[in-house]
């Protein structure tokens, strides 16, 4: 059987920079944004598992407050950002439902950080989407994705719903806009940079 060939270092460079890969992990609840985050920012056409969602899962789903949803992501998203010459994100989103749980620890593996969105009417539902990635040992900032006609939220009471660190970034975005995304992803490497320093 022939070996695969190997890689030199050519084949990590473009333009003459040699490149870092980042693995970034997008995270959050059931619902919350981020297929549709990773979609409207990556800049290769996003690897989805969105499935219909069924009666099953229906039952087992807690759609309140997200009745128009009709599809789920059933194993990952995946999408890619060249941020610089020398760094890439390789963005990998899980699915936000319990039962994909042990799914995210062999995602978690070798990522530097991860973005959590947040549903500012269902932060209960972050707690363990938050503590999980406390587990991994994972540093993180926190993205809330502003809903259409949702109100704004005060940031300090959204730090200490959530409790967390007087460090940890939060940021408002909206999943469906470029800017706003890329804003949100640029938050966080800066804190990962500066907590690298």
């Amino acid at each position: 059987m022939a070996s695969a060939p190997s890689l030199d270092e050519q084949d990590y460079v473009r333009g003459g920079a040699t490149q870092t890969a980042v693995k970034i992990l997008v995270v959050g609840h059931f619902a919350v944004g981020k297929t549709t985050l990773i979609g409207s920012i990556s800049e290769i056409e996003p690897l989805s598992t969105e499935e219909t969602m069924t009666q099953a899962a229906e039952s087992v789903d807690d759609l309140k407050g997200v009745q128009g949803k009709t599809t789920t992501t059933v194993a990952m998203d995946f999408g890619r950002l060249t941020i610089s010459d020398r760094v890439v994100l390789y963005l990998f989103g899980t699915p936000g439902q319990q039962r994909f749980v042990q799914m995210w620890e062999d995602m978690a593996r070798g990522a530097l950080g991860a973005l959590v969105l947040v549903d500012p009417e269902r932060l209960a539902d972050s707690f363990p989407v938050i503590d999980l990635i406390e587990q991994y040992g994972l540093d993180y900032a926190i993205a809330v994705n502003h809903f259409d006609g949702a109100p704004l939220r005060d940031e300090r009471a959204l730090r200490e719903a959530l409790d967390l660190l007087d460090d940890t970034p939060v940021v408002t975005c909206d999943a469906r806009d470029e800017k706003s995304s890329a804003a949100a992803l640029t938050t966080l490497v800066r804190y990962l940079l500066d907590r690298t320093r």
